[in-house]
C-alpha cells in the first residue's frame, strides 16, 4: 500500500520535470541529435518513450494539471530522466510520497550506469541489483537470455528462479549448471551475512530451504567466497552454443553491476553475436508496434 505523508505539488513537479528534460541532450540518452533540432533539451516524447509513458500523459505532469503519479510512475520517470538518488527522492516528496521506498531505490539504475548502457545498444548488456534482479536490458541481451525485467515477488532474483523455474537454465550450457548451482547458494549467503536477518537476502533464502531440495542440500555445505567466472557457456535457441566473455562493471555505492557480454573478433562466437544483435533488434522492432 502506498503510504502519504504531504501533498501532492504538482505545480512544483510539472517545473521540476521540464528543468531535468530541459538539461538532458540526446546524446546523453543514447538518441541522434538530428541536423534540423531546435529544441531545447529533449522533446517530451523523447523522455515518454524513455520513461515508456503516452507523451501526453508526461505532457500533463509538466502543465501541473496531470494525476497524481503513482511510485512506479515516478521510478520510471527518474530511470528515463537519469535522475541522481537525490533527485529521484526529491520527485517522490513532491508526488506526495515520503520518498522511493527501498525496492524501488533498488530498482534506480544509476545515472552512471546508465550512460554506459546508452552506449551499449547494440551489446548485449544488463544492469542487474544487489539479489540479481535484472533491472535494465539491451535489446541483444533479451535476444541472448531472454526477458527478464518482467518478473515479480520472489521470482525477480535470478538465484531464486534458478532454483525454481526450469526454464531460467536453458540458455546455459548443461556442463555449467552444477557450478552455477553452488556459486548461486553461495552468494545468497554472502548477501545474508552483508544485510543481516530479516533482509529480503534472508527471506529468500527461508522460502528456498523450505521448498527446494537442491538448494537445502547445497546450503548445508556452508560454502562461501564462491564466484562467477568471466567466460560463460550459452545455448541459444537460435545459433547454438555461444562461448562469451563477461565484463563487470560494478556501482558500489546502489549494489548493482553492468554485465557486458563480448566474443573475441575472428572467431564463430563473434560471428554468431553479430547475428544476435539482429536478432535483437528484429525483436526490439515486433515488440513496439
Amino acid at each position: 500500500m502506498e503510504t502519504m505523508d504531504r501533498r501532492f505539488d504538482s505545480l512544483s513537479l510539472g517545473a521540476f520535470l521540464r528543468t531535468r528534460r530541459a538539461s538532458l541532450q540526446p546524446e546523453d540518452v543514447g538518441l541522434r541529435r538530428g541536423p534540423r533540432r531546435r529544441a531545447q533539451g529533449l522533446r517530451r516524447e523523447e523522455v515518454a518513450q524513455l520513461c515508456t509513458m503516452s507523451a501526453d500523459y508526461f505532457a500533463r505532469l509538466e502543465r501541473g494539471d496531470g494525476p497524481q503519479p503513482s511510485e512506479s510512475v515516478l521510478a520510471a520517470i527518474a530511470r528515463g530522466l537519469r535522475l541522481t538518488p537525490d533527485e529521484r527522492d526529491h520527485v517522490f516528496l513532491l508526488a506526495g510520497y515520503r520518498a522511493s521506498r527501498r525496492g524501488l531505490r533498488v530498482q534506480h539504475v544509476s545515472p552512471g550506469l546508465m550512460r554506459v548502457m546508452d552506449g551499449l545498444l547494440d551489446t548485449p548488456a544488463q544492469v542487474m541489483g544487489p539479489l540479481g534482479e535484472t533491472l535494465l536490458q539491451t535489446a541483444s541481451a533479451v535476444a541472448l537470455l531472454g526477458e527478464q525485467t518482467q518478473y515479480t515477488g520472489h521470482a525477480r532474483s535470478a538465484s531464486f528462479r534458478w532454483f525454481t523455474d526450469p526454464a531460467a537454465r536453458e540458455r546455459y550450457h548443461p556442463g555449467d549448471h552444477d557450478k552455477n548451482s553452488h556459486i548461486n547458494v553461495a552468494q545468497l549467503r554472502a548477501a545474508i551475512t552483508r544485510d543481516g536477518p530479516g533482509s529480503p537476502a534472508a527471506d529468500l533464502v527461508d522460502c528456498l530451504r523450505g521448498t527446494n531440495e537442491e538448494f537445502t542440500r547445497l546450503w548445508e555445505l556452508h560454502e562461501v567466497g564462491l564466484g562467477w567466472s568471466d567466460t560463460k557457456r550459452f545455448v541459444h535457441p537460435e545459433l547454438g552454443r555461444l562461448d562469451l566473455y563477461c565484463q563487470l562493471l560494478l556501482e558500489p555505492d546502489q549494489g548493482q553491476s553492468l554485465l557486458i557480454f563480448t566474443a573475441t573478433p575472428g572467431t564463430e562466437d563473434h560471428e554468431k553475436l553479430a547475428m544476435l544483435k539482429v536478432l535483437g533488434t528484429e525483436k526490439f522492432t515486433v515488440s513496439t508496434d
